[in-house]
């Protein structure tokens, strides 16, 4: 039973540890950058900057943000089916899932009225982030700027 869990724990470390590794490439980076850098008032100006009413854009900042959900949902899903840690997860992407749920919040909102269930499981990890000391650190921090 001891080498079963064990084996559990090394197969959830190695799973995540192969998402970090796309985390951390320069182009999910890059990605990531684009993303958190955009400016919209909400859905409908970032429709009109940076992406199409079919939501479907080759604008260099609709592309990164579709790559940087595309991260943020896996997790959410390996999460929520109990595949991999929480703790794991917010030791290796902590304050970034939290920013990028906040910064996209309201496309999601607008994305909902067309596909209600689009981004669930990122919504998911942003949830059971919420319930960590880091979120209340990021709320403190928040609060300070």
């Amino acid at each position: 039973i001891l080498q079963l869990r064990h084996q559990s724990k090394v197969r959830q470390t190695d799973l995540l540890l192969r998402i970090y590794s796309t985390f951390g490439s320069e182009e999910f980076q890059k990605a990531l950058t684009k993303t958190v850098n955009m400016e919209f008032k909400d859905y409908n100006d970032f429709v009109k900057k940076y992406s199409s009413p079919t939501g479907f854009s080759e604008k260099p900042e609709s592309i990164a943000l579709g790559t940087v959900n595309i991260i943020f949902e896996e997790i959410g899903v390996l999460l929520n089916r109990k595949l991999i840690d929480l703790a794991l997860v917010d030791d290796l992407f902590g304050y970034i899932a939290i920013l990028v749920w906040e910064k996209i919040k309201p496309i999601v909102e607008g994305w909902r009225k067309m596909t209600p269930r689009t981004l669930l499981q990122f919504e998911y990890l942003y949830n059971e982030m919420k319930k960590t000391e880091r979120y209340q650190e990021w709320l403190t921090y928040k609060q300070s700027q």
